[in-house]
Parts: structure tokens; C-alpha cells; sequence
């Protein structure tokens, strides 16, 4: 369950500034606003920093939201060549109400809400930057919206689930048992309740696609995504075995 630290290191990944063509020199950072914006019957809450021609939406992973999970890449990505886009899904972090649910569609229901997100905010084409659930949707975008999508990276994100991944999930069902470094930001952002709650919730959801022939969740997909797109995965991921990097990788033409 450590799997949050990866803001530890993600930024240290140059192959990941040198595909997204950020310049190595520093630029002095510009202001992050904070809003909502009504997407799909939901208000959704973004930040927003910098001026760049490239819009870039960073998607979180399970119960994160964009501060918890990319606090760095908002105080330190290339301002002068990019726009970045930080989201809320529903039900995590501001995006509050609704409380966060799984229905059979949910990471369907993501895609679009982000992508809807995007084209509130007049942005015609845009790169995902998404990782863990936020991976999984951001992969499910590119394939459905592929007009839009300019680029596309994603770290610790799976195109299915297996039982030794249910057997995984079921592993941290009880925050309770969870390290107090990942736990306790959570905490805060969510209180005890409805963080523990919306975390069994999401084993709950997302342990149904396993109960598929194929535990498929989009690998039927992959073919369809024609951007250029990167994979990352930490070799010290508990979460997310490194098959399914391998996977994605193997059926997206072309992506490294």
C-alpha cells in the first residue's frame, strides 16, 4: 500500500520529461487556481496552472484527487510549455457531493467526465497523464475520444483484473491496517468514515471485473488507442503486478 510515494520519484523519471518534451531548465512557476465547473449533472473541482500550448490533464488514482496525488508535477511542470489540468473525479476529493460510488461503468463514467471536463474548459486537444484507476481511465479516453487525445502516459494501471489481484485488493480493505504515512493525508482530506468506507467500496467494484471470463476491464480497447502513448511501472509496486504493464504495452501499436 505504499504505492503513494511514487510522487517521491515520479519526477525523477527523465524519459517521461523527455517524451512530453519539458525543457530541462527551471522556470519560475505561475499561480494554481481552484475551481468547480458543472460537468455531467456534477460539479467538478480542477486546478489549473500555466500557459503553454500543450494542455495536460494529470488523472489520480484510487481515493486520491489532484493535490494527494500530483502536488508536484503542479509546482514544477514546464509552465511555459504547458497547460495543467489537475482533477477531482467524483466523489474524491473536492469533487464532493456526490460520495464516491462503483457502479459496473465507473471507470467508463471517468473517461467521460474528464474528457467533458477538458472540453468545458475550451481545451480542443490534450495530453492524460494518469496513473492507478487514473491510468486505467485514461487508457479508456484515448481509445473512445481519440481526436482529442494529443499524448498519453500511464503508470500502474492494469486492462484487467485477476484473482490474485482480488487476493491483492483484499489486502488493504482495512485502512486501519494501512502505514500512517499513506493513511493519514487521506484522513484528512476525507475523515476516517468516509475514507475507510469508500476504500472497501472500491475492492468491492473493482474485484467484479474478475468475476469475467477474462477479468476484462478494457483491454478490448487497446487496439483502438492511436496516440502515442508511454508506460511506466515500478518494479516495487505492490498493487499492480508488472504483467499487466507488459500487457498494455503488447497490444497499444507503437507505444514504448
Amino acid at each position: 500500500i505504499l504505492f503513494r510515494s511514487l510522487n517521491d520519484h515520479v519526477m525523477r523519471i527523465n524519459c517521461l520529461n523527455v517524451f512530453l518534451f519539458l525543457s530541462p531548465s527551471p522556470i519560475p512557476s505561475t499561480s494554481i487556481t481552484s475551481a468547480k465547473i458543472q460537468v455531467n449533472g456534477v460539479h467538478l473541482h480542477y486546478q489549473q496552472t500555466g500557459e503553454g500550448s500543450h494542455a495536460v490533464l494529470l488523472l489520480p488514482g484510487m481515493l486520491g484527487c489532484g493535490q494527494t496525488d500530483f502536488g508536484p508535477q503542479l509546482k514544477s511542470m514546464n509552465k511555459q510549455l504547458f497547460t495543467i489540468v489537475a482533477w477531482d473525479p467524483r466523489g474524491y476529493g473536492q469533487s464532493i457531493p456526490p460520495s464516491r460510488d462503483f457502479p459496473p461503468d465507473f471507470f467508463e463514467r471517468d473517461a467521460k467526465d474528464a474528457v467533458d471536463l477538458m472540453q468545458a474548459l475550451k481545451f480542443k486537444k490534450f495530453s492524460l497523464l494518469g496513473w492507478s484507476d487514473g491510468g486505467i481511465t485514461a487508457l479508456i479516453a484515448a481509445a473512445k475520444y481519440p481526436t482529442l487525445i494529443h499524448k498519453l502516459v500511464v503508470w500502474g494501471a492494469n486492462a484487467s483484473v485477476t484473482q490474485e489481484d482480488v487476493r491483492i485488493y483484499n489486502g488493504i480493505r482495512d485502512v486501519s491496517k494501512w502505514s500512517e504515512k499513506v493513511k493519514k493525508p487521506l484522513e484528512e482530506l476525507y475523515g476516517h468514515k468516509y475514507f475507510a468506507k469508500t476504500c472497501e467500496a472500491w475492492v468491492d467494484g473493482i474485484s467484479r471485473f474478475a468475476e469475467k471470463s477474462d477479468g476484462n476491464i478494457c483491454q478490448q480497447l487497446l487496439p483502438d488507442i492511436k496516440c502515442p502513448t508511454f508506460i511506466i511501472h515500478g518494479e516495487k509496486d505492490v498493487l499492480v503486478p508488472q504483467a499487466h504493464a507488459e500487457y498494455i504495452h503488447k497490444h497499444i501499436k507503437g507505444s514504448r
